[in-house]
């Protein structure tokens, strides 16, 4: 299972540094990305910048908005099975596919809006200039990646998603 670090940097430079490191040990260009306002050398050097994906909650937010929509379709078919009569047996899945249809609709325009919460706990540094870089590792290299880290860049902040910040009504960024 993959999980999601994310390296505080206080310039530009580290954060080269991190993410050549980090290409070292294996991991991609596809798993790293960049969030911050001083980004463009970064990617000149082939650092994505981190898009909506990772910095909102529009890949989470649908997998609450189909079901939430779907149930809801499911139940008002029923009901106007009822009111309408029993010759209208279709209404009930076709009720059902809309609002699962609408739930995808209306939550990834939602999740578009939330933000990541660890994007979030930052925002007051990024608008200082620094990088957070985030990294989608391998759960059995955790530890390994944050030691290394650790042991040649002590500046930067190592945070990840925690039980605590999943139970806030914030985005995860997946």
């Amino acid at each position: 299972m993959m999980q999601r670090l994310y390296f505080l940097a206080p310039n530009a430079d580290t954060t080269s540094d991190i993410a050549d490191e980090l290409n070292q040990m294996g991991l991609t260009q596809d798993e790293l990305h960049v969030v911050g306002r001083k980004w463009k050398p970064l990617e000149r050097e082939g650092v994505p910048v981190a898009t909506l994906r990772e910095t909102s909650d529009v890949m989470n937010a649908p997998k609450r908005g189909v079901p939430v929509g779907a149930g809801l379709g499911a139940v008002l078919g029923v009901v106007v099975h009822y009111v309408l009569g029993p010759s209208l047996i279709v209404i009930v899945p076709a009720m059902a596919v809309f609002g699962g249809l609408f739930g995808l609709w209306t939550s990834t325009m939602v999740g578009v809006s939330v933000k990541d919460v660890k994007v979030s706990k930052y925002r007051q540094a990024l608008n200082r200039g620094e990088l957070l870089m985030i990294a989608d590792v391998p759960g059995e290299r955790e530890e390994t990646v944050k030691q290394m880290v650790r042991r040649h860049h002590p500046e930067v902040v190592i945070d990840k998603i925690t039980a605590r910040d999943e139970a806030r009504p914030v985005g995860k960024g997946h």
